[in-house]
């Protein structure tokens, strides 16, 4: 039961957010009584903060596996799937990546699980940024990389978007395109000044 209200919680908040989600719309999906979620969760907000959290843990799986490939891949390998691995999150996650970001409809003061989770996928944002940078990672680099990878999955998202059949296939091509856009601006500075820390881990970028 408890699973089958987190999993129509995901999708009312697809459809429409968190106005759409309330216990009442989650009982009467899941074929249960208006009381049943409460003897799971105390409240509407405390779904919330269980998707969000399982949201970060997921973020933070996900681009773990991308800065894994610096090693035997290369940066430029590691700077895509991240990207890529960014994205493809939010597009799966659409409504709870929203609420990942948003304080305001779920409070990380009274869930202090949510700012525990959101640190552990920053974590893995500032290792990228090691990775890059090396001994000059900065802050403002960190930001610039979060703001590239946030920006770009609030676009796909939320920005128009054209139909079509093939619609999936050419966002698919287009996010790629993007990825590796951006590793190949972030390695042309590093190649022409930047820390040789960055370049020297893998000769092939």
């Amino acid at each position: 039961m408890r699973g089958e209200i987190l999993r129509v919680s995901r999708e009312l908040l697809d459809e429409g957010g968190p106005a759409l989600l309330s216990m009442r719309e989650v009982a009467r999906r899941v074929g249960c009584t208006h009381q049943a979620p409460y003897y799971y969760f105390e409240d509407r907000e405390t779904i919330l903060a269980v998707l969000v959290v399982e949201g970060f843990v997921e973020l933070t799986a996900r681009l773990r596996s991308a800065n894994a490939l610096a090693p035997a891949h290369g940066i430029r390998a590691a700077l895509i799937a991240s990207t890529r691995s960014y994205v493809d999150f939010a597009l799966a996650q659409a409504g709870v990546f929203r609420m990942m970001f948003r304080p305001d409809t779920c409070n990380p003061q009274r869930f202090p699980s949510i700012v525990q989770a959101a640190r552990q996928a920053r974590a893995e944002l500032d290792a990228l940024n090691t990775i890059l940078h090396g001994a000059g990672a900065t802050a403002a680099r960190a930001s610039v990389l979060w703001a590239h990878v946030h920006g770009l999955a609030c676009l796909e998202i939320d920005g128009p978007r054209e139909g079509g059949a093939d619609m999936a296939s050419k966002r698919s091509r287009e996010l790629e395109d993007v990825a590796q856009t951006f590793a190949d601006l972030v390695l042309g500075q590093l190649g022409s000044g930047g820390p040789e820390r960055a370049v020297g881990l893998n000769p092939h970028l």
